[in-house]
This record gives C-alpha cells, sequence and structure tokens, in this order.
C-alpha cells in the first residue's frame, strides 16, 4: 500500500523515501488500484502491474537503471527483469516472495480467504480494530502514533472491494520459473523476524537466482522503522551494492 503525496508525510515510509532518494534520483509510482492511482479498475494481475511499469519507465526515457522491488513488488520488478535485462543495471529486492500465500499450503489459502472477507468488511470502518490486526503484523514494533498513522493510511490508500482484490491476486503469484532467467545482478534483502512475508520466501528467492547476494536483517517490521539498526543496514548494503 503506497501514496504519492501521504508516503513523504508518512513516519512509515518517509525515511526510506528520503533514503533511495539521498544520493540517486528517485522514481516512483502508485500501483493501479492503489494510492492516486485508479482504485477502480477491470485488471490486477501480475501482467497488469508488469506492464504498468513498463509503461513508467518508457514515459520517463530512462534507458539504463537500478530497479527496486518491496514485498509484492519483487514479484513484478523479477517479471519485468526478465523480460528487459538489458535495462536494469541492477536488482533489488527487499521483504518479498516468489510464491504467494495461497499457494504454499492449504492452512494459508484458508487463512487467506478470511482475511479476503474481513477486508471487504471492514477496511473501510471508521473503527480501525480490523486493519490494526493487518498494522500488527505489518509493523508490531512500531510506536502509538506510527500504528494509528499506518491504519489512517489503509483507508486513503484504497477501497475495501479493492483491497481484497489486490490481496487475493497477490496471494497468487508464482514467479519461481524465472528466476534462473534472471540475468543481472541481484540484491535480496529480508528482516529475520518479518511476520508477514517469512525470512525463508526471500532466502528461496535469492537462492534459485543465479549469483543473487543475500541478507538478513535484524527485526520483526515488515518494513523497518528509521530507529531500527535494519534502517542503516540497508542503506549501507545498496550503496555498497551500486559500486561494484
Amino acid at each position: 500500500m503506497n501514496h504519492l503525496e501521504y508516503d513523504w508525510e508518512s513516519p512509515i515510509w518517509h525515511h526510506v523515501l528520503e533514503g533511495l532518494a539521498r544520493n540517486h534520483t528517485l522514481a516512483r509510482y502508485d500501483a493501479r488500484g492503489n494510492g492516486l492511482s485508479d482504485w477502480d479498475v477491470d485488471e490486477l494481475s501480475l501482467d497488469a502491474w508488469v506492464s504498468d511499469l513498463e509503461t513508467v519507465v518508457d514515459a520517463l526515457g530512462i534507458k539504463r537503471f537500478p530497479l527496486v522491488g518491496v514485498s509484492q513488488g519483487c514479484a513484478i520488478s523479477i517479471a519485468y527483469a526478465v523480460r528487459y535485462p538489458e535495462r536494469i543495471s541492477h536488482l533489488i529486492l527487499y521483504g518479498g516472495f516468489a510464491l504467494g500465500r495461497n499457494k504454499r499450503s492449504p492452512d494459508e489459502l484458508e487463512k487467506r480467504k478470511a482475511m479476503g472477507t474481513l477486508i471487504r468488511l471492514g477496511w473501510g470502518m471508521d473503527e480501525p480494530a480490523f486493519r490494526q490486526m493487518f498494522t500488527s503484523q505489518f509493523i508490531p514494533e512500531c510506536t502509538k502514533e506510527q500504528a494509528d498513522w499506518f491504519n489512517d493510511l489503509q483507508r486513503k490508500t484504497t477501497s475495501p472491494e479493492c483491497a481484497a482484490r489486490y490481496f487475493e491476486v497477490v496471494a497468487d503469484f508464482d514467479v519461481r520459473e524465472l528466476l534462473p532467467e534472471v540475468r543481472v545482478p541481484t540484491l535480496v534483502m529480508h528482516v529475520r523476524g518479518d511476520l508477514m512475508v517469512p525470512i525463508d520466501t526471500g532466502r528461496q528467492m535469492a537462492t534459485a537466482i543465479p549469483g543473487a547476494h543475500f541478507v538478513a536483517l535484524p527485526g520483526r517490521n515488515h518494513l523497518f522503522l528509521k530507529h531500527e539498526p535494519a534502517s542503516a543496514r540497508f542503506f549501507d548494503e545498496i550503496n555498497l551494492f551500486l559500486t561494484r
């Protein structure tokens, strides 16, 4: 979940964007169904999101660049890198997975179905109790201020129906067959205690990408917060990777 305007004000995202833009030009966009992009869309799919990335890159006129994928953005970035290896100088993947949760086990599938129903019923309510459940998985070690901000951001980012569709489509991702076809330098990072996306999914992804470098970061938050040791390590690893 992102929002091009609110993310810059967010205690959850601001430090990440600021860090990525410190020594580089940062180009980012809201995916379809999300943020300032259209929420009411006919298609939400891996192919559609890859096509959107193609459109953004073409519009910017960038010939070659480092690509950063976060969470479900990793699968989209992998698909793009396999399709256009000549355009990617470095591939940086954080907190991601090649196989969505619906396809990992029957138990995971049942959990995701239940979550999808709860999203449709509770996402847009004034009472943040449901959204807090999601927040507690995403950033379990956040402050109350950060939790309140993230709870509110969820409602500002997309509609209940689109959030449920987004959730279901991402859970069906499977780019495992593409991993051996990645032919660009790749850095994979993952927080050790991630409750949202277990570290094993990131490690398995890195193992299947030829020559990929894997870094385990300390912490439990899916997206590390500014004060955490993982924050400085994340940017140090990126800077070192881009100079190789």
